[in-house]
């Protein structure tokens, strides 16, 4: 799968995108260290093992680089940055019940600006899936011959 680059220097205002996801009564914060387990534990029935790894690294970073939105106690999605490589924006997952909402595209914008506060004027979205979104929301463009990139000979 292809990598995407993304401006952050041009990254468009959030603000009203966080009043919304709010208004529905989402939150959207950085994941705490005592919710680590708890995390690992969505990823691994949602999503996959890896993203569970990539998910402990995020939590190793001081503050945590991962994002979580959640409503009424439960997680709805997390956004990772800076695991499997600098600069990069990944994993990220919504459950299913969640999608379309704009909680992914906010967990998006929040990890892109802590990337842009870190000092980065560019962030790579590695291994994207769904490329669309990516370019719609965010304005990524793909890079030529990123595929299969830092992802080449991956173990199981």
């Amino acid at each position: 799968m292809i990598d995407m680059l993304v401006r952050l220097y041009d990254l468009p205002d959030a603000a009203e995108m966080y009043r919304e996801v709010t208004a529905a009564g989402v939150t959207l914060r950085r994941a705490r260290a005592f919710e680590k387990h708890t995390l690992a534990d969505f990823a691994r029935e949602h999503f996959s093992a890896k993203w569970v790894s990539e998910i402990e690294v995020a939590f190793s970073r001081q503050p945590v680089a991962c994002f979580i939105a959640t409503r009424d106690g439960q997680v709805l999605g997390f956004a990772c940055f800076e695991t499997t490589q600098r600069g990069f924006f990944g994993p990220t997952g919504v459950v299913e019940s969640a999608r379309g909402t704009g909680v992914g595209k906010a967990l998006l914008f929040k990890s892109l600006e802590a990337l842009r506060e870190l000092g980065y004027a560019y962030a790579i979205i590695g291994g994207v899936g769904p490329r669309e979104f990516y370019a719609k929301v965010c304005g990524a463009i793909e890079i030529p011959g990123s595929d299969p990139g830092i992802y080449a000979d991956l173990l199981p």
